[in-house]
Order: C-alpha cells, then sequence, then structure tokens
C-alpha cells in the first residue's frame, strides 16, 4: 500500500457524491418517515464506511493505472459499475421520484443505488490490494445496503 493522491478515487468520489448531492434535493416522497426508522447499528456502520471510503480511496496511490494487465480488468469492473450507478440515478431523477423507484433494482441488482456502489468500491480495494479499503466496504455495506433493504420493505407493507 502506497501512501499518495488517486486520482481514481476521485473519479469514483465525484460519481458518488454528485447523484447524492443532487438526490438530496430530490428525495423520495415520505422518506423522512423510512429514514427515522433506520437501525442505529446499521446507521452507524454505514458511517464509519463512508468516512473510510472516502478517506482510503483518496489518500493511496495503488488505485491509479500503472499499466495494463490481466488485473486491470478488476478496475475496469468496478469503473462499469459506477457507470451502472449513474444510469441507475438517472432513471431515478426521470422517474416519479418514489420510494419504488428509489430503492428499485438495474440489471437484476437489488437495490441499486446503494449495492452497485459498494461492490465498485469494493473491487477497487482489490484491484489496489488495498486490505483497509476493502474491510471498509464491507463495513459500508453492512450498514448502508442493510438500512436499503429495510427501507424497500417498508416500502412494501
Amino acid at each position: 500500500m502506497n501512501i499518495g493522491f488517486s486520482y481514481v478515487g476521485l473519479i469514483f468520489i465525484l460519481m458518488l457524491m454528485i447523484p447524492n448531492i443532487l438526490w438530496s434535493k430530490n428525495k423520495p416522497k415520505d422518506y423522512e418517515k423510512y429514514e427515522k426508522n433506520e437501525n442505529k447499528v446499521l446507521l452507524a456502520l454505514e458511517r464509519i464506511g463512508e468516512v473510510g471510503n472516502t478517506c482510503l480511496v483518496l489518500i493511496f496511490s495503488d488505485f491509479n493505472i500503472n499499466c495494463i494487465s490481466n488485473w486491470s480488468i478488476i478496475l475496469l469492473i468496478a469503473f462499469l459499475l459506477m457507470i451502472l450507478y449513474e444510469i441507475y440515478w438517472i432513471r431515478y431523477f426521470k422517474s416519479n421520484k418514489t420510494m419504488n423507484d428509489m430503492y428499485s433494482s438495474i440489471l437484476g441488482v437489488p437495490v441499486a443505488g446503494a449495492t452497485l456502489p459498494v461492490v465498485s468500491f469494493l473491487l477497487l480495494g482489490v484491484y489496489g490490494k488495498n486490505v483497509p479499503l476493502i474491510v471498509s466496504s464491507i463495513i459500508l455495506g453492512i450498514g448502508h445496503i442493510g438500512i436499503h433493504l429495510n427501507h424497500r420493505k417498508e416500502a412494501k407493507q
């Protein structure tokens, strides 16, 4: 693991944050009703993972492209998942912005808005051989995906 700025990490963070900033002004109808019922343990895990992932992808240069090899396929898959995440958001912003729209799947990926970035960052950690990012992504996944699966379950009741 090499300390240093990661431009790849910055690209991933921007792909993650820009739609989320837009979402903060375009939340689904009644979202606050679901938000207040969030499991506190899952919420803590989500926050720990968010901070960890954000910091780790920026401070390790291991995620930058040094050479093209078979190992680069992992980075390509991670990037394609982030592209799919952007497509998910475009579809959401064009929708009626209901809870069902928010927790829809894309290409069979359940709760795509939560699942795609977590898996993408996990793969980025694998690509960079960065154990802290892998662990942080798992923590984030437990919290973030768990919260959103609960929201989806509540919305269907």
